[in-house]
C-alpha cells in the first residue's frame, strides 16, 4: 500500500501552522503521534534529525505521525511566545489530528524544548495514551506541572546530554510519580550524535513493549 504523505497548513492561534502529515508504510495506522520541534530561536524546526528519527520510529510501529512547525518557524505564522504560545499551537495541531483519525488513540511527543511542549500538552489532555519526552532539559526548574501527569511519561535520554545532565536527570526521573519509564542511549550530546540509530530503536522499544 501506498503511504500517505501529506504538507498542509493548519489554523493556529497566531495564523497558519506548517505542517507534515504521514500515515506508516505497511498498514492501517493503530494510533495518531503529535511530534514537536526543539527550540525555534536555536534553529529547531520539525524537519530536526532527532525529531525525523522520532517520528519514523514511531510510524514503524503503526502511528499516523504529525509534524508542525511553531508559530513564526519557517512558513508558520506568528512570532515566538516564550512556549506559552507554542503550546497552544501544538493543541491546535493535536486537535486537527484528532479531527482527522477520530477513532485512533492518541499520544504526544517532542525533543528537548519540544519535550516540554509534549509534556503540557499531555497535561492539558489526559486522554492521550502516553507522552514521550526525548532529551528532556532538566536545566529548566519549572517542572513540578510533570507530576500531574496521570498517563504514562516516558522519557529517552543521551547519556551525555548537556542540558540534562544524568547526574541532574535520574533524581529528577526517580521523584516523578507513576507511570513513567526512562530509556538511556549512549551518545556524546544532546542531540545523539552517532547514536541515531540507537536512538529510534529506543523509540521503537518505548512503544512496542
Amino acid at each position: 500500500m501506498a503511504r500517505r504523505i501529506e504538507t498542509l497548513f493548519i489554523p493556529g492561534p497566531a495564523g497558519k501552522l506548517e505542517a507534515l502529515l504521514e500515515e506508516p508504510e505497511d498498514r492501517a495506522p493503530v494510533e495518531a503521534a503529535l511530534v514537536c520541534h526543539p527550540h525555534p530561536l536555536h534553529g529547531g524546526t520539525m524537519h530536526n534529525k532527532v525529531v525525523y528519527r522520532l517520528a519514523r520510529g514511531l510510524r514503524h510501529t503503526g502511528r499516523v505521525v504529525l509534524r508542525f512547525n511553531y508559530r513564526g518557524v519557517n512558513l508558520s505564522e506568528g512570532e515566538y511566545d516564550h512556549g506559552r504560545g507554542e503550546i497552544d499551537d501544538a493543541q491546535a495541531c493535536l486537535e486537527e489530528l484528532r479531527r482527522r483519525y477520530p477513532h485512533l488513540p492518541a499520544m504526544a511527543g517532542g525533543f528537548s524544548f519540544g519535550s516540554r511542549i509534549a509534556l503540557k500538552t499531555a497535561l492539558a489532555h489526559p486522554g492521550l495514551t502516553r507522552v514521550i519526552a526525548v532529551g528532556y532539559p532538566t536545566t529548566y526548574r519549572n517542572r513540578t506541572y510533570i507530576d500531574n501527569i496521570t498517563i504514562p511519561k516516558i522519557f529517552i535520554q543521551s547519556t551525555h546530554d548537556v542540558h540534562g545532565p544524568r547526574e541532574d536527570f535520574e533524581p529528577f526521573f526517580e521523584a516523578l510519580h507513576e507511570p513513567k519509564r526512562l530509556l538511556w542511549v549512549e551518545s556524546v550530546d544532546h542531540f545523539f550524535k552517532d547514536a541515531l540509530d540507537a536512538f529510534e530503536q529506543a523509540v521503537l522499544q518505548s512503544v512496542s513493549s
